[in-house]
């Protein structure tokens, strides 16, 4: 679910990049697939407080599996940000309101970067080939759109990184990478409703397609409302989320 990508290749690192297609029913691959996607939805709706350790026989008696794909999910999910791990094992986590804040101030700095550069330095030009290659990666979920799914979030990493990465400086697109790490448990709840799929989908579309003409003002400009409206979005979902948590834990401690 995760999307590492490899700075200046475009391509995930080898291990690190969205879940491998699921095999034939039934088989070992399927039921990882399985297993994961289960507990990493169980564990974005709310219905676990972050206090609860995540042991790996509790997770295979709730599911009905054995302890062997509980521990690979464990394991992606580790990777992916969503569990994290403490001196009692590990669990749910969930930033507080000062990290994503201080976290999204960041990633829209190393975004924006991306195109400032090109505009105050003419030798600057991003990588049109790879542009159009996202691109029209892009126009096929125009034409099929996917159904709403937190791990979209790997998609849309996966625009962000090509975008930056295309405008030649590596170093920026590895801190974007490790931004993306920190803040992708909660960014997930950006991709759970038809409307937020649809307008994530457009807006990669047309900036994309004005950083491809050249017009990039117009694209800083696009990019800085797209960001800015996925960050209100995320952080609306993130104050939910961490009431719920308190909520969650005052009724523990009864």
């Amino acid at each position: 679910m995760s999307t590492d990508v490899a700075p200046g290749s475009g391509q995930p690192h080898a291990g690190a990049g969205p879940a491998a297609p699921a095999g034939p029913e039934g088989s070992a691959t399927s039921r990882r697939e399985r297993v994961y996607l289960t507990i990493r939805d169980e564990l974005m709706s709310g219905r676990v407080s972050p206090y609860e350790r995540l042991t790996e026989e509790r997770l295979a008696e709730r599911h009905g599996v054995s302890r062997t794909p509980v521990r690979e999910a464990l394991a992606r999910l580790l990777a992916d940000g969503i569990v994290v791990k403490r001196e009692s094992g590990l669990h749910l986590y969930v930033p507080s309101f000062r990290e994503l804040t201080d976290l999204y101030e960041l990633r829209i700095t190393l975004e924006l970067r991306g195109l400032t550069r090109a505009l105050e330095d003419p030798t600057v030009h991003h990588d049109r080939a790879r542009l159009e290659g996202e691109l029209a990666h892009w126009y096929g979920f125009r034409d099929d759109r996917p159904a709403p799914d937190a791990g979209f979030v790997s998609e849309d990493e996966r625009f962000h990184f090509t975008l930056l990465d295309s405008s030649g400086n590596p170093a920026l697109t590895q801190a974007l990478a490790q931004t993306n790490r920190r803040i992708r448990s909660v960014r997930m709840y950006d991709y759970l409703t038809e409307d937020r799929m649809a307008a994530t989908i457009g807006e990669h579309i047309g900036i994309a397609e004005l950083v491809v003409r050249d017009r990039l003002p117009q694209a800083l400009e696009a990019l800085r409302a797209h960001v800015g409206a996925s960050r209100e979005v995320v952080m609306e979902r993130a104050a939910a989320a961490l009431e719920m948590t308190r909520l969650m834990a005052r009724e523990e401690q009864r």
